[in-house]
């Protein structure tokens, strides 16, 4: 082990210590109860069944849907994925391959197994990780890579050690042009501009719904603080127009908390309110979608998307491609710095502040669905990684 190496593993391990008692803390909260156990302390999480093939890190949901048209053209292929959070975990279980969550840093020497590849996702950038993996034998790739603009600020304070860290990859495919500036300012090489491999999504519901015969609205993967403004706007638009409202809350462990504020507004307003879960015939005004996987087949019957995750300005905002594709007019804040690479090719979005949200509803009456033009093309990572 090198001494840059071994004295980051060293600090790994102090921080871990320190941090222990957080961790024994956190594991058991709802939201942490697999991950940390996992990550932290390696339960029910062993290494992968085998050696070589291609291991997949992509961090959380988002990037493990994301992987779906890459793992299609990769079929028969020996594939691997880890995952950081518990719904990332959920989703990349879906497509049946070897599933763990990345351990802590200061474990992977002695987790990892020698990997033909080792891609990842993003903006996950673990220094063990991409050493450890070349070290073991894994050609390192960064696929869909990105730097926000905040984070290239504080990135390059510490050039040198993420010069270091990128020394280990053998290609960046990058989303941007900016994107590629930013790494280049840090000091990496061999980077091509391929755009966001989420353009190049087979995008599909999974059920069929009946549409309400009313103008229905959509609020999709919304964040704590959101909630509130949303219905604030859709009980004073509901006085003018006959709609509905479906919530879907971007973490399950709120769907209690966020009904109970959608029933305080409906008793206030005497509105009537059901779950996704207890009821599909969408009968009432407003409807908590509790229920995973199902966000897709919602905008299928929709008019209106409220896409959360940029009202605040702590989020960076979600996916707009999947509201664009079944004709959602889309509205949505304006703190989406983590997707302003898809929003480029989304075109007629309202960006508002959430005080604005009532005025945007009564605006899209008169405004084209939203819609995406544009594709990504993934040949030149799949042959790199099937020809070698």
């Amino acid at each position: 082990m090198r001494p840059f190496t071994l004295l980051y593993f060293i600090l790994s391990v102090v921080l871990y210590l320190i941090a222990l008692p957080l961790l024994v803390y956190l594991s058991f909260k709802q939201k942490y109860k697999e991950s940390i156990p996992a990550r932290f302390f390696l339960f029910k999480n062993p290494k992968f069944k085998s050696s070589g093939g291609i291991w997949f890190h992509a961090c959380s949901l988002g990037e493990a849907r994301a992987l779906k048209p890459v793992l299609d053209l990769l079929s028969g292929c020996d594939i691997k994925i880890t995952t950081i959070t518990q719904t990332g975990q959920v989703e990349a279980l879906r497509y049946s391959v070897d599933v763990r969550y990345l351990p802590y840093e200061m474990f992977l020497p002695f987790w990892i197994k020698r990997q033909d590849f080792l891609i990842v996702l993003e903006a996950e950038f673990w220094f063990l990780l991409f050493s450890v993996a070349k070290a073991k034998g894994a050609r390192v790739i960064l696929l869909n890579a990105r730097i926000s603009e905040k984070s290239a600020k504080k990135y390059l304070q510490f050039a040198w050690f993420y010069k270091k860290l990128l020394s280990h990859v053998e290609i960046i495919y990058a989303q941007s042009q900016v994107d590629k500036n930013r790494f280049l300012a840090l000091g990496a090489k061999n980077i091509e501009v391929i755009g966001n491999i989420k353009l190049s999504a087979n995008i599909s519901k999974t059920k069929e719904y009946k549409k309400p015969k009313v103008e229905v609205i959509t609020a999709g993967s919304t964040h704590e603080g959101e909630e509130e403004s949303i219905l604030k706007s859709f009980v004073e638009y509901k006085k003018q127009s006959d709609a509905k409202l479906f919530m879907v809350p971007r973490h399950p462990e709120r769907f209690q908390a966020v009904f109970e504020l959608m029933r305080r507004y409906c008793d206030k307003n005497s509105l009537t309110l059901s779950r996704f879960s207890n009821d599909k015939e969408f009968d009432t005004d407003m409807v908590l979608v509790d229920a995973m996987g199902e966000l897709n087949n919602i905008y299928a019957i929709s008019d209106i998307a409220i896409l959360g995750g940029a009202f605040r300005k702590d989020i960076g905002g979600h996916n707009p491609l999947e509201p664009a594709y079944f004709g959602c007019k889309i509205i949505t804040g304006k703190h989406f710095f983590h997707q302003s690479e898809l929003f480029k090719y989304v075109y007629h979005v309202q960006y508002v502040e959430p005080s604005e949200i009532h005025k945007a509803l009564m605006a899209s009456r008169d405004l084209p669905p939203s819609m995406v033009e544009e594709k990504t093309d993934l040949k030149p990572v799949i042959d790199r990684i099937l020809k070698n």
